[in-house]
């Protein structure tokens, strides 16, 4: 998903991006790197992002897909126990900063910041947004999912 602004009489221009991360990102180190060089190449680029990790790390990930970006941005990131997929919202200013918000299979998914600029953001409802989704998942499908 791409958020808009628009620019002086140039038309449109990304100012942020919200990245889902799916399994097939995960489960083979080119997909995971293809995501991973993606997301830092946005925060290169001056363009805010959230990450939304709410898949288990794998072996090309074993911090998260948060891990990995930070790594690439020479950070580190130690996923705390329990609390292993994660919700980041990257707001890119010459530094990027990032919010973290560690979480667990069964928690409730808070707001989380898409910032617009590196000192305004939106909240996006992230607990309503899926529950609305998963209100028009059909009947059978949720049987499958819920098992």
């Amino acid at each position: 998903m791409e958020i808009r602004t628009s620019a002086t009489g140039n038309g449109d221009r990304i100012v942020a991006l919200l990245e889902i991360v799916s399994p097939g990102n995960k489960e083979k180190r080119g997909a995971l790197e293809a995501f991973v060089d993606k997301a830092v190449g946005a925060l290169d680029c001056g363009y805010h992002l959230l990450v939304i990790d709410l898949f288990p790390p794998g072996p090309f990930d074993p911090q998260g897909m948060h891990g990995a970006i930070w790594k690439q941005l020479k950070g580190t990131y130690d996923a705390p126990q329990g609390k292993l997929l994660t919700l980041a919202a990257y707001a890119a200013a010459g530094t990027i900063t990032c919010y973290v918000e560690p979480t667990a299979v069964g928690a409730e998914l808070i707001p989380m910041p898409l910032f617009l600029d590196p000192g305004h953001y939106v909240n996006v409802p992230l607990e309503p947004t899926f529950g609305a989704a998963y209100g028009g998942v059909p009947r059978r499908w949720k049987q499958v999912i819920e098992r």
